[in-house]
């Protein structure tokens, strides 16, 4: 991660037009939704823990419906566009098989959002069987990812970028 970083957790969203850096977090079955209007220099994140609503005690954002509007919302009263908004989302992964494919469902459901609310989706990497950090630049709409292993999870690691980055201009 960068000098400058602020991490964000399940059920959280930050934007912002990169004084304070990057934006991090870390997925496993999770999604991170990573808005931007380069023209504004604005962009924000968001790490939504279930599709849609209804378990009473998990905060509202953790609802991937109500942590795109506030992302949306928080953007578009900084400055930011609706129809210049582009995304780059990321998560999603199978971290336990044989149980239910929430990742999966999480995938589905941002692709699905994004299409409805003509966002262009210009990067993508959903799925899999591995936990990714996520690091993203708010003002340019850069963002990189790493997958870790589970030692790497446990320890929580932070570093320069490694071998197994993907980066996503």
């Amino acid at each position: 991660m960068s000098e400058l970083s602020r991490h964000i957790a399940q059920g959280e969203y930050l934007t912002g037009d990169g004084r304070g850096g990057s934006i991090s977090t870390i997925l496993g079955s999770c999604v991170a939704s990573c808005l931007f209007d380069t023209e504004a220099r604005l962009g924000g994140m968001n790490h939504f823990l279930l599709p849609d609503g209804g378990s009473v005690g998990v905060q509202a954002a953790s609802f991937g419906i109500n942590a795109m509007e506030l992302l949306i919302n928080d953007l578009i009263k900084q400055g930011a566009q609706r129809p210049r908004l582009k995304a780059k989302v990321f998560g999603g992964a199978r971290m336990i098989a044989g149980l239910t494919d929430i990742g999966a469902k999480n995938g589905e459901f941002i692709r699905a959002f994004l299409h409805k609310e003509g966002i262009a989706c210009v990067g993508a990497s959903l799925g899999g069987m591995h936990a990714r950090r996520v690091e993203f630049w708010p003002e340019s709409g850069r963002a990189r990812q790493r997958v870790l292993t589970s030692a790497q999870l446990e320890k929580r690691l932070p570093g320069p970028a490694r071998g197994n980055d993907v980066e996503l201009f």
